[in-house]
C-alpha cells in the first residue's frame, strides 16, 4: 500500500464523475471537508468489520436497507426515524425466524449520487446534464440547477451529520428497546394483511426478552440491544477523498464518511479509478456484481481489494434479475472460491427486476424480487455456498412504487403514491413482507446446514 494515497484514483480512468465548471472550487471544498469532524469513527468500523466476518462464517447475516437516493430537503425527523423502524422491525423478524444475529447497516447518512447510464438528458429539444443526485446537481430541468456544483458537497456532509446525530440519538435511547415494540410500530399495522403474523411475532420478541433479562438478573432496557452502522455507494470520489485520513493509533486510511461503501456496476473496470480508492481504505467495502462481470473480472477484482484473507473485509453483492441468476451465479460462486479468500455474499433483488411500464413509470414487480431472493438461497446451498445478506431499496413512507405484495399494489395503483426520483423502493409493508420470506428461507438453510 505504499504506492497508494486519497489522490492516486486520479492517475486512473474515473467513470460516472461529474463535469464541474470550476476546479479550483472542487479543490476549495474538498479542502474545507477534509477539516471538518469525521461522520463516522475508525472504532465503529473495526466494529461491523467484525460483525461482517461473522456473518461470512455463517453466524451473522446481514440486512443493508434503505433509499436508492437520499434527497436533501427529506432530511426530516420522521423521514429518518421510519426507515430506522422498519429496518429494526425486518432485523427482529430476521433475527427470531433465521436464528442468527443480524447486522444492520442503512443505505443512508451519504447516499447522494447516483451513476447514469447517460450524461445528458433531452426534453422536448432541450439537451442538459443529466441528475445525478443531490451531491451533484439539482433535479429540475435547468440550465442553472443541472450545472454540477462543488458546494453540494458541502450541504451533502451537513446533512449526513445530521442524519447521523439524529440516528445516533435514537439508538442510544429507548426509541430502540426491545421491549418497547409499539415505539416501532408504523401506521401501517392495524391494517395491513400481515398485521397479526406481526403482532405474533412481536409477542414473541418481547417475552424472549423478558425472560433473558430475568434471567440476566438485569433491569429492562439497561442491556445494549441495538448498533446501526451507514453505507453507501462510494461512487463522487471527490466527496470520499475529503473525508479519508490517518488515525491515530490505527494503521492504513480511513473513509470516514461512511462505515460501509461499495462500488457499483458501472465503476467496477480494471484498472479504474474507484478500484484504485477503494484497495487503499480499511473499511469493510462492498462490490456489486451482475451479469456483466466476467469470471476472470472478478477474480482480478478479489486479488486487488482484498489481497489478504481477510474475513470482512469484501461482501460480492450480486444482482442479476430473477431470470437471470441461475445462469450467471454459480460461475461467479466458482471464480470466488478459486481465489481462496473469504468473502460475504450478498443479494440485492432490487437492480436486475426494473421494469418501465407502457406509460414510462419505473417499478419492480415484487413476485420477482421474492423468486431472486429464492433462487439465490438455493443456489447457493447447490455450490456449497452460503447466501450471508440482502440488499433492499426500501422507505418507511406508504409509497407506490412496486408492483405487488399483500395488499395488491396493481400498476393502476402506481401513480397513488410514487415519490422516488430515481428507482422504486418497496414500502414499509412490502420491506417487511421481504423480511418474512427471507427468514422463512434462512431458517431452513441454518436447519439444512446443521443437518
Amino acid at each position: 500500500m505504499s504506492e497508494w494515497s486519497p489522490t492516486s484514483w486520479k492517475s486512473k480512468p474515473a467513470g460516472q464523475q461529474p463535469q464541474y465548471p470550476c476546479e479550483a472550487e472542487v479543490a476549495r471544498v474538498v479542502e474545507e471537508i477534509a477539516r471538518l469532524p469525521p461522520l463516522v469513527t475508525s472504532w465503529e468500523i473495526h466494529a461491523l468489520r467484525s460483525q461482517l466476518a461473522e456473518a461470512a462464517h455463517g453466524e451473522r447475516f446481514l440486512l443493508q436497507g434503505g433509499d436508492c437516493a437520499e434527497r436533501y430537503d427529506h432530511c426530516d425527523s420522521s423521514t429518518i426515524a421510519n426507515k430506522l423502524k422498519i429496518l429494526l422491525q425486518m432485523s427482529l423478524v430476521l433475527a427470531l425466524g433465521g436464528g442468527k444475529r443480524v447486522i444492520r447497516v442503512g443505505r443512508f447518512a451519504g447516499q447522494y449520487a447516483k451513476p447514469r447510464s447517460d450524461d445528458f438528458e433531452t426534453r422536448e429539444g432541450t439537451t442538459l446534464a443529466s441528475y445525478r443526485g443531490d451531491l451533484i446537481n439539482c433535479p429540475e430541468f435547468t440550465e442553472a440547477a443541472r450545472t454540477p456544483n462543488p458546494q453540494l458537497m458541502l450541504r451533502g456532509y451537513e446533512r449526513a451529520a445530521l442524519t447521523l446525530n439524529f440516528i445516533r440519538a435514537l439508538v442510544s435511547r429507548g426509541f430502540v428497546d426491545p421491549n418497547r415494540l409499539d415505539y416501532w410500530n408504523l401506521d401501517w399495522v392495524k391494517d395491513s394483511p400481515m398485521a397479526e403474523e406481526y403482532r405474533r411475532i412481536a409477542r414473541q420478541i418481547g417475552e424472549s426478552i423478558r425472560f433473558m433479562e430475568s434471567l440476566m438478573g438485569v433491569h429492562p432496557g439497561e442491556l445494549q440491544w441495538i448498533d446501526f452502522f451507514t453505507s453507501h455507494e462510494g461512487l463522487h470520489l471527490p466527496y470520499e477523498q475529503a473525508q479519508t485520513r490517518r488515525v491515530p493509533r490505527q494503521e492504513g486510511w480511513f473513509d470516514l464518511s461512511t462505515h460501509f461503501p461499495w462500488i457499483g456496476m458501472r465503476t467496477a473496470e480494471l484498472p479504474g479509478a474507484h478500484v484504485e480508492f477503494f484497495r487503499g481504505i480499511r473499511n469493510p467495502i462492498g462490490l456489486k456484481v451482475g451479469p456483466g462481470m466476467p469470471p476472470e473480472a472478478l477474480r482480478q477484482l478479489i486479488g486487488i481489494l482484498q489481497p489478504d484473507d481477510e474475513p470482512g473485509r469484501l461482501t460480492l453483492i450480486h444482482r442479476f434479475g430473477a431470470d437471470s441468476i441461475a445462469r450467471f451465479l454459480p460461475a461467479l460462486i466458482d471464480a470466488a472460491r478459486a481465489t481462496g479468500k473469504t468473502v460475504l455474499w450478498c443479494c440485492d433483488p432490487m437492480h436486475g427486476n426494473t421494469r418501465t411500464t407502457a406509460s414510462g413509470i419505473k417499478t419492480r414487480r415484487f413476485e420477482e424480487i421474492l423468486s431472486e431472493l429464492d433462487r439465490a438461497f438455493d443456489i447457493h446451498a447447490a455450490c456449497g455456498s452460503r447466501l450471508g445478506g440482502i440488499h433492499i431499496e426500501l422507505t418507511g413512507e406508504n409509497v407506490t412504487e412496486c408492483i405487488g405484495g399483500a395488499r395488491g399494489v396493481s400498476e393502476a395503483d402506481l401513480t397513488l403514491a410514487y415519490k422516488s426520483g430515481l428507482d422504486p423502493r418497496l414500502n414499509y409493508e412490502q420491506a417487511l413482507e421481504v423480511a418474512l420470506f427471507v427468514s422463512r428461507k434462512l431458517a431452513r438453510s441454518v436447519k439444512n446446514e446443521v443437518a
